[in-house]
This record gives structure tokens, C-alpha cells and sequence, in this order.
């Protein structure tokens, strides 16, 4: 029988992809005690980049927030395959975002909004996180955002 997470995503059309494999020496996901602290997410669909440049220049606010959300949904991946299964994250404690902006940006909340938003549609309450969002110069591969998450597990 399908928990409550997997009937969510059900509902909201969404499939879990596999894993995007890292691109240098570091593993996806690390469990220690009773957390799970993912690795940075980009916003990788189907191997490729999605969206790359910088938010605020090449990158609507728009676009970028979308991309927020794929970055999370890809660290819902490595949670599935870190922990077996999603129905054993307790909550969603932190959220870290990093945003590869023009200088003189300055809306990185409305950019992180995606990712935020993605995971209470899917967690509910066990969604709400306390979150940073950080503007950088650059992103790896050129990706405009970038998302690590730090679950609480059973």
C-alpha cells in the first residue's frame, strides 16, 4: 500500500527520477544519525541542464524559480534512494539555495519559493523548513540555482 508521500506525488503527477550521479568525488546523500543531508541538486532533467546563465540576466525570476523546483525534486531522489522509500522522512528541517545571480540581484526568496513550495505540495507540514537562499557568482556547469536539503528520518 502506497504512504502518504507516494499518493501525493501520484496525485500531483509527479514521478521521482533516479539519481543524478555526481560529478566529482562526493555521494548524493549522507545519513547520520537521524538525518539525511543531501548533496547539492542542479537542475538536471533526463541528464541534461535545464537551465543555466545568470538569474537576473539570461535567467527570468520565472525560470529560475522553476528551476528551483526540478533542483528539488531531484533531492526528493536521492532521498528515495538514500532512505528505501519517502514515507521515512519525519520533516523537511533545512533548505539551502544558491542562486547564480547578476551582481545587483536581489529576489532570491522569490527564486527559492520553488523549491519551498514543491516540498509542503508533496510533505504537507512535514514540509515547512527553515531555508537559506544565497546569491553566488557561479554555479557548477553554469546552473542558475542549486538546492541541498537536511531531512529529518525515522
Amino acid at each position: 500500500m502506497a504512504g502518504k508521500v507516494e499518493t501525493r506525488l501520484k496525485e500531483l503527477g509527479i514521478v521521482v527520477p533516479a539519481v543524478v550521479p555526481p560529478a566529482a568525488n562526493y555521494v548524493p546523500g549522507v545519513i547520520t544519525g537521524n538525518l539525511l543531508f543531501t548533496a547539492g541538486q542542479l537542475p538536471m532533467q533526463d541528464g541534461k541542464l535545464t537551465t543555466a546563465g545568470k538569474v537576473g540576466g539570461d535567467v527570468s525570476v520565472e525560470d529560475a524559480a522553476a528551476a528551483a523546483q526540478l533542483c528539488a525534486l531531484n533531492v526528493l531522489a536521492v532521498a528515495k534512494a538514500s532512505l528505501g522509500s519517502l514515507e521515512r522522512i519525519k520533516r523537511l528541517v533545512k533548505v539551502v539555495g544558491f542562486i547564480n545571480g547578476v551582481p545587483e540581484f536581489a529576489d532570491h526568496a522569490k527564486v527559492m519559493n520553488g523549491a519551498s513550495d514543491f516540498f509542503v505540495s508533496v510533505l504537507g507540514e512535514a514540509g515547512k523548513h527553515a531555508r537559506s537562499s544565497v546569491g553566488m557568482g557561479s554555479l557548477p556547469f553554469n546552473a542558475s540555482v542549486e538546492v541541498e536539503a537536511i531531512f529529518e528520518i525515522e
